[in-house]
Protein backbone atom coordinates (compact mmCIF):
# COMPACT_ATOMS: atom_id res chain seq x y z
CA UNK A 1 0.00 0.00 0.00
CA UNK A 2 0.85 3.33 -1.19
CA UNK A 3 1.04 6.06 1.59
CA UNK A 4 0.09 9.91 0.68
CA UNK A 5 0.30 13.28 2.34
CA UNK A 6 -2.42 15.43 1.98
CA UNK A 7 -1.16 17.02 0.03
CA UNK A 8 0.31 14.65 -2.23
CA UNK A 9 -3.62 13.39 -2.77
CA UNK A 10 -4.77 16.53 -3.77
CA UNK A 11 -2.44 16.87 -6.20
CA UNK A 12 -3.38 13.52 -7.50
CA UNK A 13 -6.91 14.22 -7.96
CA UNK A 14 -6.20 17.31 -9.17
CA UNK A 15 -3.60 16.06 -11.94
CA UNK A 16 -6.43 12.80 -12.71
CA UNK A 17 -8.98 15.48 -13.33
CA UNK A 18 -7.10 18.12 -15.15
CA UNK A 19 -7.06 21.10 -13.09
CA UNK A 20 -3.89 21.36 -12.13
CA UNK A 21 -1.00 22.36 -14.46
CA UNK A 22 -1.24 22.89 -17.93
CA UNK A 23 -4.37 22.19 -19.84
CA UNK A 24 -4.11 18.45 -20.75
CA UNK A 25 -7.39 19.34 -22.81
CA UNK A 26 -8.24 21.43 -25.61
CA UNK A 27 -10.92 21.62 -28.26
CA UNK A 28 -13.40 18.77 -29.26
CA UNK A 29 -10.65 16.43 -28.98
CA UNK A 30 -10.40 17.26 -25.13
CA UNK A 31 -14.00 17.06 -24.87
CA UNK A 32 -14.16 13.46 -25.64
CA UNK A 33 -10.87 12.30 -24.05
CA UNK A 34 -12.16 14.12 -20.60
CA UNK A 35 -15.18 12.69 -20.93
CA UNK A 36 -13.91 8.83 -22.45
CA UNK A 37 -11.86 9.04 -18.84
CA UNK A 38 -14.44 9.90 -16.51
CA UNK A 39 -17.36 8.03 -18.17
CA UNK A 40 -19.67 10.68 -17.65
CA UNK A 41 -20.62 14.28 -16.81
CA UNK A 42 -23.55 15.08 -15.13
CA UNK A 43 -26.28 16.99 -16.98
CA UNK A 44 -28.25 19.36 -15.32
CA UNK A 45 -31.07 21.95 -17.16
CA UNK A 46 -30.99 25.33 -15.16
CA UNK A 47 -28.41 27.69 -17.10
CA UNK A 48 -27.37 30.40 -15.08
CA UNK A 49 -24.05 31.06 -16.80
CA UNK A 50 -23.78 27.89 -18.35
CA UNK A 51 -25.77 24.34 -17.77
CA UNK A 52 -23.46 21.79 -15.31
CA UNK A 53 -21.82 19.77 -18.12
CA UNK A 54 -20.89 23.31 -20.02
CA UNK A 55 -19.28 24.07 -16.24
CA UNK A 56 -17.62 20.96 -16.21
CA UNK A 57 -15.44 21.26 -19.50
CA UNK A 58 -14.95 25.24 -19.20
CA UNK A 59 -12.92 24.92 -16.44
CA UNK A 60 -10.63 21.38 -17.84
CA UNK A 61 -11.01 22.24 -21.74
CA UNK A 62 -8.84 25.18 -23.42
CA UNK A 63 -10.60 26.44 -26.10
CA UNK A 64 -13.80 25.42 -25.55
CA UNK A 65 -17.18 26.57 -26.10
CA UNK A 66 -20.68 25.53 -25.46
CA UNK A 67 -21.49 24.98 -29.03
CA UNK A 68 -18.66 22.53 -29.10
CA UNK A 69 -20.78 20.33 -26.49
CA UNK A 70 -23.74 20.72 -28.84
CA UNK A 71 -21.91 19.69 -32.08
CA UNK A 72 -20.29 16.13 -30.55
CA UNK A 73 -23.78 15.49 -29.33
CA UNK A 74 -26.26 16.20 -32.01
CA UNK A 75 -24.39 17.01 -35.10
CA UNK A 76 -21.08 14.58 -34.83
CA UNK A 77 -22.98 11.80 -33.08
CA UNK A 78 -19.67 11.00 -30.39
CA UNK A 79 -21.60 12.37 -27.55
CA UNK A 80 -25.20 11.00 -26.37
CA UNK A 81 -27.54 12.11 -23.31
CA UNK A 82 -27.87 9.33 -21.33
CA UNK A 83 -28.52 7.71 -18.13
CA UNK A 84 -25.06 6.95 -15.99
CA UNK A 85 -24.90 9.08 -12.75
CA UNK A 86 -28.79 10.15 -13.37
CA UNK A 87 -28.94 12.49 -16.32
CA UNK A 88 -25.61 12.42 -17.82
CA UNK A 89 -23.74 12.59 -20.77
CA UNK A 90 -21.92 9.86 -22.00
CA UNK A 91 -19.47 8.81 -25.03
CA UNK A 92 -20.81 6.45 -28.11
CA UNK A 93 -18.50 3.80 -27.21
CA UNK A 94 -20.57 3.22 -24.16
CA UNK A 95 -23.95 3.10 -24.94
CA UNK A 96 -23.58 -0.79 -25.52
CA UNK A 97 -23.17 -1.09 -21.63
CA UNK A 98 -25.90 0.52 -20.67
CA UNK A 99 -28.51 -1.53 -21.91
CA UNK A 100 -29.20 -3.34 -17.91
CA UNK A 101 -30.49 0.33 -17.46
CA UNK A 102 -32.40 0.77 -20.45
CA UNK A 103 -34.08 -2.71 -19.65
CA UNK A 104 -34.55 -1.61 -15.85
CA UNK A 105 -36.72 1.55 -17.16
CA UNK A 106 -38.68 -0.68 -19.87
CA UNK A 107 -39.78 -2.84 -16.71
CA UNK A 108 -40.34 0.21 -14.98
CA UNK A 109 -43.16 -1.10 -12.34
CA UNK A 110 -45.65 1.71 -12.92
CA UNK A 111 -48.58 1.53 -14.40
CA UNK A 112 -47.73 2.43 -18.02
CA UNK A 113 -51.07 0.97 -19.60
CA UNK A 114 -51.82 4.72 -21.02
CA UNK A 115 -48.59 4.99 -22.78
CA UNK A 116 -48.51 1.68 -23.94
CA UNK A 117 -51.58 2.31 -26.15
CA UNK A 118 -49.66 5.90 -27.69
CA UNK A 119 -46.47 4.32 -28.60
CA UNK A 120 -47.02 3.05 -32.03
CA UNK A 121 -48.85 6.54 -32.68
CA UNK A 122 -45.83 8.24 -31.60
CA UNK A 123 -43.30 6.04 -33.23
CA UNK A 124 -45.01 6.66 -36.71
CA UNK A 125 -45.36 10.64 -36.42
CA UNK A 126 -41.87 10.56 -35.34
CA UNK A 127 -41.09 8.49 -38.45
CA UNK A 128 -42.76 10.90 -40.52
CA UNK A 129 -41.37 14.07 -39.19
CA UNK A 130 -37.99 13.10 -38.05
CA UNK A 131 -38.16 13.77 -34.57
CA UNK A 132 -40.56 15.69 -32.17
CA UNK A 133 -40.76 17.45 -28.85
CA UNK A 134 -43.92 16.95 -26.49
CA UNK A 135 -45.43 20.28 -28.08
CA UNK A 136 -45.35 18.48 -31.16
CA UNK A 137 -48.10 15.51 -30.06
CA UNK A 138 -51.68 16.27 -29.19
CA UNK A 139 -52.21 13.80 -26.27
CA UNK A 140 -53.03 16.13 -23.65
CA UNK A 141 -54.19 14.34 -21.12
CA UNK A 142 -52.75 14.88 -17.37
CA UNK A 143 -51.02 12.15 -15.38
CA UNK A 144 -49.32 11.71 -12.39
CA UNK A 145 -45.64 10.61 -13.21
CA UNK A 146 -41.93 11.10 -11.97
CA UNK A 147 -41.80 13.39 -8.52
CA UNK A 148 -45.32 13.44 -8.10
CA UNK A 149 -45.61 15.59 -11.14
CA UNK A 150 -48.81 16.10 -13.33
CA UNK A 151 -47.49 15.96 -16.67
CA UNK A 152 -48.87 15.96 -20.02
CA UNK A 153 -49.31 12.29 -21.37
CA UNK A 154 -47.31 13.08 -24.24
CA UNK A 155 -44.36 14.06 -22.17
CA UNK A 156 -44.36 10.64 -20.11
CA UNK A 157 -44.37 8.90 -23.64
CA UNK A 158 -41.95 10.47 -24.63
CA UNK A 159 -39.71 10.74 -21.46
CA UNK A 160 -40.78 6.81 -20.61
CA UNK A 161 -39.18 5.81 -24.87
CA UNK A 162 -36.47 7.59 -24.15
CA UNK A 163 -35.44 5.59 -21.52
CA UNK A 164 -36.27 2.77 -22.72
CA UNK A 165 -33.75 3.09 -25.52
CA UNK A 166 -36.59 3.39 -28.26
CA UNK A 167 -35.53 7.01 -28.51
CA UNK A 168 -32.78 9.43 -28.20
CA UNK A 169 -32.46 12.85 -27.90
CA UNK A 170 -31.96 14.76 -31.71
CA UNK A 171 -31.31 17.75 -30.14
CA UNK A 172 -32.47 20.51 -27.56
CA UNK A 173 -33.59 23.94 -27.89
CA UNK A 174 -33.23 25.76 -24.49
CA UNK A 175 -34.85 23.66 -22.07
CA UNK A 176 -37.09 21.50 -25.11
CA UNK A 177 -35.91 18.21 -26.21
CA UNK A 178 -36.30 16.75 -29.66
CA UNK A 179 -36.61 13.06 -29.63
CA UNK A 180 -35.88 11.32 -32.71
CA UNK A 181 -36.18 7.31 -32.95
CA UNK A 182 -32.66 5.30 -32.13
CA UNK A 183 -32.49 3.43 -35.36
CA UNK A 184 -33.07 6.19 -37.56
CA UNK A 185 -30.14 8.24 -35.82
CA UNK A 186 -27.69 5.40 -35.49
CA UNK A 187 -26.97 2.01 -37.09
CA UNK A 188 -27.67 -1.46 -36.47
CA UNK A 189 -24.59 -2.47 -34.97
CA UNK A 190 -24.90 0.41 -32.03
CA UNK A 191 -29.19 -0.30 -31.56
CA UNK A 192 -28.11 -3.65 -31.16
CA UNK A 193 -25.45 -4.03 -29.51
CA UNK A 194 -23.96 -7.39 -27.70
CA UNK A 195 -24.14 -7.69 -23.60
CA UNK A 196 -20.66 -7.32 -22.51
CA UNK A 197 -21.07 -8.72 -19.24
CA UNK A 198 -22.03 -12.42 -17.91
CA UNK A 199 -23.87 -11.63 -14.90
CA UNK A 200 -24.96 -8.59 -12.79
CA UNK A 201 -21.93 -8.50 -10.41
CA UNK A 202 -19.65 -8.41 -13.04
CA UNK A 203 -21.52 -5.29 -14.52
CA UNK A 204 -21.38 -3.41 -11.27
CA UNK A 205 -18.02 -4.44 -10.64
CA UNK A 206 -17.23 -2.55 -14.07
CA UNK A 207 -19.37 0.38 -13.22
CA UNK A 208 -17.32 0.90 -9.96
CA UNK A 209 -14.20 1.00 -11.38
CA UNK A 210 -16.01 3.53 -13.76
CA UNK A 211 -16.98 5.53 -10.87
CA UNK A 212 -13.00 5.36 -8.88
CA UNK A 213 -11.80 6.47 -12.51
CA UNK A 214 -14.78 9.32 -12.51
CA UNK A 215 -13.37 11.08 -8.92
CA UNK A 216 -10.42 9.87 -9.24
CA UNK A 217 -9.69 8.32 -5.82
CA UNK A 218 -12.64 6.72 -3.86
CA UNK A 219 -12.99 4.78 -0.69
CA UNK A 220 -15.53 1.82 0.18
CA UNK A 221 -18.34 4.13 1.74
CA UNK A 222 -21.47 5.17 1.12
CA UNK A 223 -21.66 8.01 -0.93
CA UNK A 224 -23.92 10.21 -3.62
CA UNK A 225 -20.36 8.76 -6.41
CA UNK A 226 -22.42 6.06 -6.61
CA UNK A 227 -25.58 7.22 -7.85
CA UNK A 228 -27.75 4.92 -9.99
CA UNK A 229 -24.84 2.21 -9.53
CA UNK A 230 -27.13 -1.04 -8.34
CA UNK A 231 -25.84 -3.28 -5.77
CA UNK A 232 -23.89 -0.92 -3.80
CA UNK A 233 -24.47 -2.08 -0.08
CA UNK A 234 -21.60 -2.63 2.12
CA UNK A 235 -21.14 -6.42 1.76
CA UNK A 236 -21.35 -6.23 -2.01
CA UNK A 237 -19.11 -3.14 -2.11
CA UNK A 238 -16.56 -4.68 0.24
CA UNK A 239 -16.83 -7.68 -2.28
CA UNK A 240 -16.58 -5.70 -5.67
CA UNK A 241 -13.60 -3.70 -4.37
CA UNK A 242 -11.79 -6.95 -3.15
CA UNK A 243 -12.02 -8.49 -6.57
CA UNK A 244 -10.84 -5.27 -7.99
CA UNK A 245 -7.80 -5.48 -5.93
CA UNK A 246 -7.16 -8.95 -6.78
CA UNK A 247 -8.06 -8.53 -10.77
CA UNK A 248 -4.79 -5.60 -10.32
CA UNK A 249 -7.44 -3.11 -11.58
CA UNK A 250 -7.30 -0.75 -8.68
CA UNK A 251 -4.60 0.45 -6.10
CA UNK A 252 -5.14 0.56 -2.12
CA UNK A 253 -3.68 3.82 -0.80
CA UNK A 254 -3.40 5.02 2.27
CA UNK A 255 -3.59 9.28 3.48
CA UNK A 256 -2.02 10.43 6.28
CA UNK A 257 -4.68 11.68 8.35
CA UNK A 258 -7.63 8.96 6.58
CA UNK A 259 -8.65 6.42 8.48
CA UNK A 260 -10.04 4.89 5.93
CA UNK A 261 -7.95 3.35 2.58
CA UNK A 262 -8.57 5.24 -0.80
CA UNK A 263 -8.50 3.75 -4.02
CA UNK A 264 -7.12 4.61 -7.77
CA UNK A 265 -7.61 2.78 -10.96
CA UNK A 266 -4.32 0.81 -12.01
CA UNK A 267 -4.07 2.77 -15.17
CA UNK A 268 -3.57 6.24 -13.09
CA UNK A 269 -0.54 4.77 -11.40
CA UNK A 270 2.04 7.38 -13.48
CA UNK A 271 0.05 10.48 -12.09
CA UNK A 272 0.50 8.86 -8.25
CA UNK A 273 4.01 8.75 -9.17
CA UNK A 274 3.98 12.49 -10.23
CA UNK A 275 2.06 13.69 -7.46
CA UNK A 276 4.55 12.13 -5.34
CA UNK A 277 7.45 13.71 -7.02
CA UNK A 278 8.63 17.45 -6.24
CA UNK A 279 7.97 18.51 -9.79
CA UNK A 280 6.45 21.93 -10.01
CA UNK A 281 3.08 22.25 -11.47
CA UNK A 282 1.88 25.46 -12.56
CA UNK A 283 -0.97 26.47 -10.43
CA UNK A 284 -4.68 27.50 -11.68
CA UNK A 285 -7.77 29.36 -10.75
CA UNK A 286 -11.18 27.48 -11.87
CA UNK A 287 -14.33 27.84 -11.43
CA UNK A 288 -16.07 24.43 -10.52
CA UNK A 289 -19.74 23.10 -11.07
CA UNK A 290 -22.12 22.49 -9.14
CA UNK A 291 -21.87 18.72 -9.54
CA UNK A 292 -18.52 18.61 -11.09
CA UNK A 293 -16.77 15.21 -11.13
CA UNK A 294 -14.37 15.90 -8.98
CA UNK A 295 -17.03 16.98 -6.05
CA UNK A 296 -19.27 13.71 -6.18
CA UNK A 297 -18.19 13.06 -3.18
CA UNK A 298 -18.27 15.68 -1.00
CA UNK A 299 -17.45 13.89 2.03
CA UNK A 300 -14.01 13.00 1.11
CA UNK A 301 -13.54 16.14 -0.43
CA UNK A 302 -14.24 17.76 2.91
CA UNK A 303 -11.71 15.27 4.04
CA UNK A 304 -9.05 15.68 1.88
CA UNK A 305 -9.45 19.43 0.35
CA UNK A 306 -10.62 20.56 4.01
CA UNK A 307 -13.90 22.68 1.92
CA UNK A 308 -17.36 21.99 2.43
CA UNK A 309 -19.55 22.42 -0.41
CA UNK A 310 -23.55 22.15 -0.54
CA UNK A 311 -25.53 23.24 -3.65
CA UNK A 312 -28.33 25.06 -2.22
CA UNK A 313 -30.71 25.65 -5.16
CA UNK A 314 -33.02 23.10 -3.70
CA UNK A 315 -32.85 25.30 -0.60
CA UNK A 316 -35.69 27.87 0.39
CA UNK A 317 -34.35 30.90 0.01
CA UNK A 318 -34.36 31.95 3.99
CA UNK A 319 -32.56 28.60 4.34
CA UNK A 320 -29.55 29.71 2.24
CA UNK A 321 -26.28 30.51 3.57
CA UNK A 322 -25.13 31.88 0.38
CA UNK A 323 -27.05 31.70 -2.86
CA UNK A 324 -29.21 30.21 -5.66
CA UNK A 325 -26.31 28.80 -7.81
CA UNK A 326 -22.93 29.50 -6.05
CA UNK A 327 -19.63 27.68 -7.57
CA UNK A 328 -16.77 26.95 -5.73
CA UNK A 329 -13.78 28.68 -6.06
CA UNK A 330 -10.39 26.24 -6.82
CA UNK A 331 -6.83 27.97 -6.83
CA UNK A 332 -4.05 26.01 -6.88
CA UNK A 333 -4.09 23.36 -4.82
CA UNK A 334 -7.61 24.28 -2.79
CA UNK A 335 -10.59 25.57 -2.64
CA UNK A 336 -10.64 29.38 -2.25
CA UNK A 337 -14.03 30.41 -1.66
CA UNK A 338 -17.32 30.34 -3.91
CA UNK A 339 -19.02 32.72 -6.33
CA UNK A 340 -22.43 33.71 -7.37
CA UNK A 341 -22.48 35.09 -10.87
CA UNK A 342 -25.32 36.04 -13.05
CA UNK A 343 -25.63 36.73 -16.84
CA UNK A 344 -27.22 39.73 -18.57
CA UNK A 345 -27.71 37.86 -22.20
CA UNK A 346 -29.05 40.86 -23.43
CA UNK A 347 -26.46 43.19 -22.99
CA UNK A 348 -23.68 40.53 -22.99
CA UNK A 349 -22.54 41.14 -19.63
CA UNK A 350 -21.16 38.97 -16.54
CA UNK A 351 -22.02 40.47 -13.23
CA UNK A 352 -20.37 39.31 -9.85
CA UNK A 353 -22.85 39.26 -7.73
CA UNK A 354 -21.21 38.10 -4.60
CA UNK A 355 -17.90 36.50 -3.73
CA UNK A 356 -16.79 34.37 -0.31
CA UNK A 357 -13.82 33.81 0.65
CA UNK A 358 -12.56 30.69 2.88
CA UNK A 359 -11.26 31.54 6.08
CA UNK A 360 -7.32 32.15 5.73
CA UNK A 361 -7.29 33.68 2.00
CA UNK A 362 -6.47 37.30 2.10
CA UNK A 363 -7.19 39.47 -1.28
CA UNK A 364 -3.68 39.74 -2.23
CA UNK A 365 -2.59 41.79 -5.44
CA UNK A 366 -1.50 38.20 -7.26
CA UNK A 367 -5.11 36.55 -6.02
CA UNK A 368 -7.03 39.62 -7.42
CA UNK A 369 -4.85 39.27 -11.10
CA UNK A 370 -5.86 35.53 -10.76
CA UNK A 371 -9.53 35.82 -10.55
CA UNK A 372 -9.59 38.60 -12.75
CA UNK A 373 -8.18 36.31 -15.39
CA UNK A 374 -10.11 33.06 -14.46
CA UNK A 375 -13.89 35.60 -14.47
CA UNK A 376 -12.28 37.12 -18.38
CA UNK A 377 -11.98 33.56 -19.39
CA UNK A 378 -15.42 32.71 -17.91
CA UNK A 379 -16.92 35.86 -19.62
CA UNK A 380 -15.74 34.65 -23.17
CA UNK A 381 -17.01 30.88 -22.15
CA UNK A 382 -20.31 32.68 -21.90
CA UNK A 383 -20.33 34.76 -24.78
CA UNK A 384 -19.76 37.96 -22.25
CA UNK A 385 -18.28 41.36 -23.43
CA UNK A 386 -18.65 43.24 -20.85
CA UNK A 387 -17.33 41.92 -17.39
CA UNK A 388 -19.02 43.53 -13.98
CA UNK A 389 -16.75 43.41 -11.03
CA UNK A 390 -18.68 45.81 -9.10
CA UNK A 391 -16.41 47.01 -5.70
CA UNK A 392 -15.45 43.50 -4.86
CA UNK A 393 -11.85 44.15 -5.99
CA UNK A 394 -11.59 47.86 -4.81
CA UNK A 395 -9.01 48.28 -1.99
Amino acid sequence: MLTLTNQQARRFILLKQGLIGEYRFAGKSGILNFIKQAGCIQFDPIDVCGKNSELVLQSRISGVSKQMLFELLYEDRQLIDHFDKNLAIIHVDDWKYFDRVREGYRNYHKDQTEINEITGEIRAVISEKGYVSSKDLKFNQRLIWDWGQNTKLSRAALETMYAGGDLVIHHKKGSVKYYALLEDTFDEKFCQPDEPFENEFDYTKWRCLRRISAVGLMWNKPSDAWLMVRNMKSDQRTLIFKELIDDKKIIEVSVIGIKEPLYCVKEDETLLERAMSNEKLTYRTELIAPLDNLIWDRKLIREIFDFTYTWEIYMPAGKRKYGYYVLPILSGEQFIGRIELSRDKKNRKLILKNIWFEKGICLTQQLKTELTSCLNRFGVFNECDIIDLGNFFVE
